[in-house]
């Protein structure tokens, strides 16, 4: 497997208005233009955090340990349908409410991303899409502090964990 390079993104300001549009390649590539991904932070009703772990294939952060989902927003869609369109992908969940807590540009070596955050509770079955992600659990509070800072999440699951979910 392999993302698709060609597939087509907005390119924003930071207040989240389109500009023009980039492809994956050309995100990914270190020019640095920035485009708005979401991601969801799913909890049980236990206080548990679903994360999914990043398949070896992917290009950006392969097998880490990740946000439960998240994706890129496709050019001409909304925030919320690239959200209900990520979700019912990767996790194979419908109709959950999901609520906006925050967003923040997120900037690494290769890319810069307008990052929409959400959360919601859900205790029914996820069925994470074997062509998207290397599956998925729960974790505690306390597993995922005692692995904060040892490489095994994504820099940006960190940050924003610390930053917007820890409180």
């Amino acid at each position: 497997m392999k993302d698709n390079q060609n597939e087509l993104f907005p390119e924003v300001n930071e207040d989240g208005v389109t500009i023009g549009k980039i492809t994956r390649g050309e995100a990914h590539s270190g020019t640095k233009k920035l485009h708005p991904v979401v991601h969801l932070h799913l909890f049980n009703s236990k206080g548990e955090l679903f994360l999914q772990h990043r398949p070896e294939w992917k290009d950006i952060q392969p097998n880490k340990w990740d946000t439960a989902c998240g994706g890129h927003v496709g050019f001409g869609e909304t925030i919320e349908e690239a959200l209900k369109r990520e979700v019912s992908e990767e996790l194979g969940i419908e109709g959950v409410e999901m609520c906006p807590i925050g967003k923040y540009v997120f900037e690494s070596k290769r890319e810069r991303e307008l990052v929409y955050i959400h959360k919601a509770v859900y205790d029914g079955e996820v069925r994470t899409n074997a062509e998207e992600l290397d599956g998925g659990r729960f974790f505690t509070k306390q597993e995922i502090a005692s692995l904060i800072g040892k490489e095994f999440f994504t820099p940006n699951f960190e940050s924003e964990y610390q930053k917007f979910i820890e409180r």
